[in-house]
């Protein structure tokens, strides 16, 4: 193979190796089945704080499959530990506030993997309001893991 036709093959195949990784292991329905214990999700809309790779808009638009505003926002007494949040007095998370429908929210679960990983919960944001929120569950974390 010539030289010009490997980088070429490399340029169009990493991206597209990178893009099924992602589809098979966060986004396809074949590796997430939704937990029966978890309560069926209310019609929107639905805002949600986001603190990670959700952040990135590539990765949303991955995830929701569409274009979604955001607003920024910060968690007051809170810090990122890892990837998850835990309760710390007088620090703040910076992050974004989405807006989803319930078919969106319903994705965010699958890439979080609701009630495997993370469970969503309600927090107040600094500015009064609330918004979903996940947090690792407890079995996930790798704290929890360790003797």
């Amino acid at each position: 193979m010539r030289p010009r036709h490997l980088l070429t093959t490399l340029l169009i195949g990493t991206p597209l190796a990178a893009a099924g990784w992602l589809w098979l292991t966060m986004l396809s329905p074949f590796t997430y089945e939704r937990p029966e214990h978890l309560d069926p999700i209310g019609e929107g809309p639905h805002e949600v704080f986001v603190y990670g790779t959700l952040r990135v808009p590539p990765v949303r638009w991955i995830v929701i499959g569409d274009r979604v505003e955001t607003r920024p926002a910060y968690l007051e007494d809170w810090q990122r530990s890892g990837l998850d949040l835990e309760p710390a007095p007088g620090e703040r998370v910076p992050g974004e506030v989405l807006t989803v429908a319930a078919e969106e929210l319903a994705r965010l679960d699958r890439y979080e993997r609701l009630g495997i990983r993370y469970q969503r919960v309600r927090l107040t944001l600094a500015d009064g309001s609330e918004a979903w929120v996940y947090r690792r569950l407890p079995e996930a974390s790798p704290a929890a893991a360790s003797p």
